[in-house]
C-alpha cells in the first residue's frame, strides 16, 4: 500500500467516524487514539506549512467537519447563556 493510499484510508476512517458518532475521536478511548493522533499530526504539518498541496483541500474539508463536532466547555457555555 502506497503512502497516499494509507493517508486516504485514514481520512476515510476519520470522516466516517465523525459522521457516524457525531463527535471527534477521544484521547481517552484506546481504540480511537490512533485516529486522533493522525488528525493532530496532519493539523500540525498544515500549520507549519509543510503539508502536501494535493491533500490540502481534502484535509480542509475534514477540518470543517471536525469543527462542527468541537467539544464545548460546559461551564463557559452555561455562563454565557445566563448573561
Amino acid at each position: 500500500m502506497k503512502q497516499e493510499e494509507k493517508w486516504q484510508a485514514k481520512y476515510d476512517q476519520m470522516m466516517a467516524f465523525m459522521e457516524e458518532n457525531h463527535r471527534r475521536p477521544s484521547k481517552y478511548k484506546p481504540e480511537e487514539r490512533d485516529m486522533l493522533n493522525w488528525f493532530k499530526h496532519n493539523k500540525k504539518a498544515m500549520n507549519k506549512g509543510i503539508y502536501p498541496k494535493e491533500r490540502l483541500e481534502r484535509f480542509n474539508k475534514l477540518l470543517e467537519v471536525a469543527d462542527k463536532y468541537r467539544r464545548l466547555n460546559q461551564y463557559s457555555h452555561k455562563v454565557s447563556d445566563t448573561l
